[in-house]
């Protein structure tokens, strides 16, 4: 493509790639900052490179650009340097504006991110929050389910990341953190009944299939007295003393009694909570957001 930078007489500059690029950058500091020795300290080079870098410009587009007067150490633009001026301006700001979205394509994207049904609502408006203030160049899109449609999702590539519950040591993970999990009750639940009613999540849940096996291996009797994806719902039912629930320390809340002990039934073994990826390989924004999530989740 031709560029046509000076229209009076007709002159013409040929291809823009014949244009050095640093050479105009020079020439604008030259202009902006009002002489060659200014002009050096801006594009860190001497007064002698700063003059020769001119001339090399104005043997390339075959016209004078600056008047050069001794007496004066300030500079004139000709009239040819004036019209190369806004040119030179467009074509700098244009490069820098390439470099500053080449430098930032890493922080970039859209990365889907799988949250377990469970996970604390406050915990999770904060993490979203702090992430997109970090980096607001990165578009979380979050979907909340139970841990094993999560690995479905994972599985049929819907999901770039996901946060699963699972048993300890199940599979490859990013990264994997164990949660201790606790029989809980509400201050006036009797435990002593001939059926145990339960609180606990939809079919699929690992809470509650651990906590049906755990009662019908201990032989205890159990029905379902509440179930909810929920974890707010559960907490509040454990609260209401309508039942039994298995939970893990965070999702604990302060009027819950633990009750392991007196129901005989001991510690439940550990769970734990697994981010996993989709791909072997996680791109640079997914390992951007992947690495938040451990920092986030090492400091709550």
């Amino acid at each position: 493509m031709e560029i046509k930078l000076f229209s009076k007489n007709n002159l013409k500059i040929g291809l823009i790639a014949m244009i050095d690029l640093a050479l105009l950058q020079t020439f604008v500091s030259v202009v902006d900052s009002g002489g060659f020795t200014r002009a050096g300290d801006r594009v860190n080079r001497t007064q002698s490179t700063v003059s020769q870098q001119i001339k090399k410009l104005e043997d390339q587009v075959g016209r004078a650009l600056l008047v050069r007067q001794r007496a004066c150490r300030s500079i004139q633009l000709t009239e040819d340097g004036e019209r190369l001026l806004g040119y030179a301006r467009r074509l700098v700001g244009l490069a820098r504006e390439v470099g500053d979205m080449m430098s930032c394509a890493e922080s970039r994207g859209v990365v889907s991110l799988g949250v377990p049904e469970d996970f604390p609502i406050d915990q999770l408006i904060s993490l979203i929050t702090g992430f997109n203030e970090r980096f607001p160049g990165i578009r979380l899109d979050i979907s909340n389910g139970l841990s094993i449609n999560l690995i479905s999702q994972m599985e049929r590539r819907e999901l770039d990341l996901a946060m699963v519950k699972r048993n300890m040591g199940e599979g490859e993970a990013v990264a994997t953190w164990s949660e201790n999990l606790s029989w809980v009750a509400g201050a006036n639940l009797l435990l002593e009944q001939e059926v145990i009613p339960l609180v606990v999540y939809a079919p699929g849940c690992l809470y509650r299939e651990r906590a049906i096996r755990a009662l019908e291996l201990a032989g205890k009797r159990w029905r379902i007295a509440f179930a909810s994806p929920s974890l707010t719902s559960i907490q509040a039912a454990v609260s209401a003393n309508i039942g039994l629930s298995l939970l893990p320390g965070n999702a604990i809340r302060s009027d819950h009694r633990i009750v392991s002990a007196e129901l005989g039934l001991g510690a439940p073994p550990p769970t734990e909570l697994a981010l996993i990826g989709a791909g072997r390989v996680l791109t640079n924004a997914q390992k951007i957001v992947a690495d938040f999530l451990i920092e986030q989740v090492l400091r709550s």
